[in-house]
């Protein structure tokens, strides 16, 4: 079983930990990364960490230890994973993609990259002879086929008139006609100048989504996935929740690579950080408007703007100042004391959510927003002057601080 943040919180470490403060717990990155390892043993997939929903780089040991490497957005993900991942070396995958590149961007990019996918057969066009002044960098186009089953639509990278791949007909017509240009057939020309195919149309989802996505992205560009060296299967699954279907996942990627003899990479994000570690907080204060509104030192807009987009309402857990006891929240109208959780910046939308508890919340109490380490932590701003929270890892039961943010962060921003 997965050990969690709140399980390790005790009367001798609470008073370490700052407020706000990110906090990793070590041993659960840790698991989530061992089990990712396994499936990768397993599948004979290469499982990449994908930095834009999990980037904290200070304990990025186990990463190092059991993944492949690193998927990155643009030129800064893309030094960070050669210098803290890869320990500047080549001896790491880091894949990067971008829906654009500027010039001078892939000239930095191919300093650090292993694979550069591209978003347009235009983009290639422009840039690939940069990327061919080193030989060793593979070469992929990302594709759209044109399903998905995200119904956010803002992260749904198949919504008609999406940016994100290139969908069939593009595909084919634009394949054609670079390879008219030089006398080849389609197929020759692609196998000739690209190494694999790209896609990432899921979010937070099962395997039995990917095997349903799969029949679109065969039926669409089959013929040309038996000219590939790797699939890239993307990011969104959600490998390390309870209840995933890892032996469907498995499956998948053995019965795909023996199809198509081709290298598989997964790129999860939020698989890595999940339920890795919390936001932990202090009241503030709490007054009366129609029911109980606690302010928080924690801000939805500043330090939780995942939640704001998905939306969604994060759990939660209050520590008592007095006696550090831990109580879950019992969910909107279901304890006695019933609070708003809101934020300290002057927007009037810096809500958190509704809480209900079983005994009452007091001024100084702690509150730890869980599963807080991928996506939201990377998102953080300083609106409104607010100050970042410190960062930090329980490791065996202490607590260490990593980062403090100062009034330097909040004034080099602007």
């Amino acid at each position: 079983m997965k050990p969690m943040l709140k399980d390790c919180i005790t009367k001798n470490n609470i008073n370490d930990i700052e407020s706000p403060c990110y906090v990793l717990n070590y041993e659960s990155l840790q698991y989530n990364v061992k089990l990712l390892s396994s499936i990768a043993e397993q599948s004979g997939a290469k499982i990449l960490v994908a930095l834009k929903g999990y980037s904290f780089w200070r304990e990025f040991g186990p990463i190092r230890e059991y993944l492949h490497g690193a998927t990155c957005s643009g030129v800064n993900e893309t030094r960070l994973a050669y210098e803290e991942i890869a320990n500047n070396s080549e001896a790491k995958e880091i894949c990067v993609f971008s829906p654009a590149y500027k010039e001078s961007q892939i000239k930095e990019i191919i300093k650090y990259a292993t694979h550069i996918i591209f978003n347009s057969l235009n983009q290639y066009s422009n840039l690939a002879h940069i990327i061919k002044s080193k030989e060793s960098i593979q070469i992929g186009l990302r594709i759209n086929p044109m399903y998905s089953e995200v119904e956010t639509d803002i992260y749904n990278p198949c919504v008609k008139q999406s940016r994100l791949g290139i969908i069939p007909e593009e595909f084919y017509k634009n394949i054609e006609s670079l390879a008219r240009k030089t006398n080849q057939e389609s197929k020759e020309f692609f196998k000739e100048h690209f190494d694999g195919l790209h896609f990432h149309t899921l979010c937070e989802q099962d395997s039995a989504v990917l095997e349903r996505t799969l029949e679109h992205v065969i039926k669409h560009f089959g013929d040309y996935i038996k000219e590939c060296k790797w699939i890239n299967f993307g990011g969104g699954h959600h490998i390390t929740r309870k209840d995933y279907d890892i032996y469907r996942l498995i499956r998948i990627i053995k019965d795909f690579k023996k199809e198509y003899n081709t290298e598989v990479f997964l790129e999860p994000g939020e698989a890595v950080g999940w339920q890795c570690g919390d936001l932990i907080g202090e009241v503030i204060d709490i007054v009366e408007n129609h029911g109980k509104v606690a302010i928080l030192d924690i801000s939805a807009s500043c330090h939780m703007p995942d939640c704001l987009e998905m939306p969604y309402r994060p759990e939660c857990y209050k520590i008592s100042r007095q006696s550090c006891e831990i109580e879950d929240d019992l969910g909107i109208g279901i304890g006695e004391y019933q609070y708003r959780f809101g934020g300290p910046t002057c927007l009037a939308g810096d809500i958190i959510g509704d809480y209900s508890f079983s005994t009452p919340l007091n001024i100084g109490d702690r509150i730890a927003f869980c599963d807080m380490m991928h996506y939201t932590i990377v998102k953080n701003t300083t609106f409104n002057g607010i100050e970042l929270p410190s960062l930090g890892v329980m490791k065996n039961g202490e607590f260490k601080i990593l980062k403090r943010f100062d009034y330097n962060h909040f004034k080099d921003r602007n």
